[in-house]
């Protein structure tokens, strides 16, 4: 059954009420429990803000389900597996914990999500290079949903930069499913909840930031990211898996970033530093609000790039990836030079 205009945006427009709603709830509850971060070296904020804003995105999605998506068994292993991550992160928002555990709970979501769950990345069909991943799709699958978690947790620095680049992944994601015409999967319906979801949280999160994402909500985001990008790619909405790789590009060139540059200064790459991409940017006098919104032009490019890419012409997609590539490492590269200095 395709949904019709009507039904796209109920959910949408219900998704957005809900979590506007509930969030002012939360940010109670987030004081009340003592669930705050508190300002420290390493921190934008100066006051305490709250930082539950996972139980918000948890929320939601699963009204979101409920109430417009069919109730399939399917989807057992991905709402465990997002209530581990709640949890792990919410644990963290409370009294941080070391980065392993965080990754142990992680991990333990993404078992359960491939392995009983059964969703896994086969192939990999782009560019003209065809890859069968046979006995390895598992770890695979695996591997992806724990980097793209920890993707959209390690751009998670400023106020509303986790929300709205996961808002640009579903938009995106949204426009390539109506336009190439396959929009009646769990996928779409997934992508629609979360595009309400987090429109309603974005406008408490955006600079200043009346409540943060947390731990809990950043590594949820990447989560539902990782599951409606597999869920996609199954269901022949992605005809390649590049492309949701291309719509995170900011957050996922930025971790691989982030980790080579740790390997090199022979450190931790679970080690925290204010090196990343928003560090850098806010290093050069740019304002927290146009850092943010600089970010989203970058990642929205990437994501126009996908469009292009799924629905119009892969040629063109292509050539405008490398451009848009090329174009990231320069800056990145100019970035770092002048904040050497």
């Amino acid at each position: 059954m395709y949904l019709d205009t009507k039904e796209i945006v109920t959910i949408i427009i219900s998704t957005f009420l809900f979590s506007f709603i509930i969030t002012p709830f939360i940010k109670k509850i987030a004081f009340h429990i003592k669930s705050v971060d508190k300002p420290n070296k390493r921190r934008i904020n100066k006051i305490p803000m709250p930082t539950l804003g996972g139980l918000v995105i948890f929320l939601t999605f699963i009204f979101g389900y409920m109430v417009f998506a069919s109730k399939i068994i399917d989807m057992i292993p991905i709402i465990l597996g997002g209530i581990i991550i709640l949890i792990t992160g919410m644990i963290d928002d409370l009294n941080p914990i070391k980065a392993k555990y965080k990754f142990i709970g992680q991990f333990i979501a993404a078992i359960i999500v491939v392995l009983y769950g059964g969703l896994v990345i086969e192939k990999v069909d782009a560019f003209g290079i065809y890859i069968d991943f046979g006995m390895f799709d598992q770890l695979i699958s695996i591997i992806f949903i724990l980097g793209m978690i920890n993707a959209v947790n390690f751009i998670d620095g400023l106020d509303g930069l986790a929300t709205g680049i996961s808002e640009i992944f579903f938009i995106t994601i949204a426009i390539i499913s109506f336009v190439s015409g396959k929009y009646n999967g769990l996928d779409i319906y997934l992508t629609l909840i979360m595009l309400g979801t987090t429109l309603g949280f974005l406008i408490h999160n955006f600079y200043p930031a009346k409540i943060y994402l947390g731990d809990s909500g950043a590594m949820l985001l990447g989560y539902i990211v990782s599951i409606i990008a597999i869920l996609g790619f199954k269901s022949v909405t992605l005809t390649s898996f590049v492309v949701p790789l291309f719509i995170m590009a900011i957050p996922i060139l930025d971790t691989a970033w982030a980790i080579l540059r740790r390997i090199i200064n022979k450190k931790s790459i679970m080690t925290a530093d204010k090196m990343h991409l928003h560090h850098r940017l806010l290093s050069l006098n740019i304002s927290h609000r146009n850092t943010v919104l600089l970010i989203y032009l970058m990642n929205s490019l990437f994501a126009l790039s996908s469009i292009i890419y799924a629905v119009i012409d892969k040629k063109i997609g292509i050539v405008l990836y490398i451009i848009l590539f090329i174009v990231f490492v320069i800056i990145v590269y100019k970035i770092g030079h002048k904040t050497k200095k």
